[in-house]
């Protein structure tokens, strides 16, 4: 079974291609757990799952040039912390493929950093924004 290095993710948010500023990306996905025990349950919990609740996190290196993380992530979070914005998350910059899905959703960009780091060291924003509605995954 063939193993994958992260070494050329590919990151757009907003319609901006932000690879090179990102370090780290986390899709994640949950499912609320609903309790269905009933009193035949033979004095075992029954459950099932209910709504999803997915989420991703990007790590970035803090750019203030045009096309860079603050430009673009402040023209969605100053305004309005909150917007909803479109990304696709794809392992490897090569075109869409079964090897190289894409991963396309809506974000609440329900966070940001402007600054972020210590004396002699670069500087990093996290942020982990909610994901609203599914996540489409493309295979070409």
């Amino acid at each position: 079974m063939a193993r994958i290095v992260l070494t050329d993710a590919s990151v757009s948010i907003n319609a901006v291609d932000l690879s090179q500023f990102i370090t780290s990306v986390a899709i994640s996905t949950s499912e609320d757990v609903v309790d269905t025990t009933g009193m035949s349950s033979a004095g075992a919990r029954t459950r099932l799952a209910g709504l999803q609740d997915n989420s991703v996190t990007f790590e970035f290196n803090q750019d203030f040039a045009a096309g860079g993380p603050e430009i673009t992530i402040n023209a969605l979070a100053s305004s309005l912390v909150g917007t909803v914005t479109t990304c696709i998350v794809k392992p490897t910059s090569a075109a869409t493929s079964s090897t190289n899905p894409s991963y396309t959703f809506s974000a609440v960009c329900a966070e940001w950093q402007v600054l972020s780091g210590e004396v002699g060291s670069l500087s990093t924003i996290s942020a982990t924004w909610p994901i609203t509605g599914a996540i489409t995954k493309a295979n070409a």
